[in-house]
């Protein structure tokens, strides 16, 4: 097997800053989609794309039964793709959520989703990654800050930044019920992490993140550098934001439930190879080794 160089490391004895060495939007101008010229040329800029109402409110009423179906489910509950709240014993995702229900394969398949998916990578895509994040009041506990691209680099084998994800509400967002947040610019540089990835890391990472979390100088640096946006929204909007954006999510201790359904779309000319930084590979529902493109 011919080696892939690894252009960010991650995951050794110190934390290390590495340019970003892939363009963000990797269609060409004309590359046909539903997003305008104007917003990809913000999406390059900022690293994210806010859509008002990427669904209408009937279909968020499909999508959220399905999801309600899904978080009952004793079966599902039992299934080592459920994620459960280390305090409260509460659902917290579900993974790989485009195979489990036709209802969310669905919406995967729909232009609206994968059409700017392919617009923004310039290919066909695969799914990388699909959950249904499940954030209910009082105390579920959020997402400390990361870059995604660190973790499908290091522990998947994402050779290239040419991942986009989308994070559709399902219930509204406010700005006090354990929001999206995004440091906008921050996709234009790399942070390695300092620290070997432990065997089998996902099991205590998919509840708490451990490696692969930056330090706070690291983070009091690029906030400062770029600020915070916090996202708020209807039941129905999304955000669409690059794999290398550094971002994160609080507590929830109102009693409004936040709950969404997230893709991960990654380019079908950077299907993943050995992992960069992990002693072994995570298992598939959380980084997809079928690269088969959607259609």
């Amino acid at each position: 097997m011919t080696a892939v160089t690894d252009l960010y490391p991650s995951r050794g004895s110190s934390e290390v800053t590495v340019p970003r060495q892939d363009p963000v939007v990797w269609g060409s101008p004309d590359t046909p989609g539903p997003i305008p010229a104007a917003d990809l040329q913000g999406f390059e800029r900022d690293g994210f794309l806010s859509v008002d109402q990427l669904i209408a409110p009937d279909e968020v009423e499909v999508y959220r039964r399905e999801l309600d179906r899904l978080v009952d489910d004793p079966t599902i509950r039992a299934d080592e793709r459920s994620i459960v709240e280390p305090k409260s014993k509460e659902i917290r995702s579900v993974f790989e959520v485009h195979k489990i229900s036709e209802v969310f394969a669905n919406l995967v398949r729909d232009e609206r989703v994968v059409g700017r998916a392919r617009q923004i990578l310039g290919s066909d895509v695969y799914v990388h990654q699909s959950r249904i994040n499940v954030k209910p009041g009082f105390g579920a506990s959020g997402f400390y800050w990361h870059s995604d691209f660190e973790t499908w680099h290091a522990e998947d084998g994402l050779p290239n930044m040419r991942t986009v994800s989308v994070s559709i509400a399902l219930t509204e967002n406010y700005d006090t019920n354990g929001g999206l947040m995004i440091m906008p610019g921050s996709h234009k540089t790399f942070l390695g992490c300092a620290g070997a990835t432990p065997k089998d890391n996902y099991k205590k990472s998919l509840q708490m993140q451990d490696a692969g979390t930056p330090s706070d100088e690291a983070l009091t640096e690029l906030a400062g550098q770029h600020g915070i946006r916090l996202f708020t929204g209807k039941a129905g909007s999304a955000t669409w934001f690059d794999c290398n954006c550094m971002h994160g999510s609080g507590d929830n201790i109102t009693p409004f439930p936040r709950s969404n359904v997230f893709f991960v779309f990654n380019s079908v000319e950077n299907a993943a190879v050995e992992p960069f930084a992990a002693p072994i590979r995570r298992p598939d529902f959380i980084g997809a080794r079928d690269f088969t493109p959607i259609r």
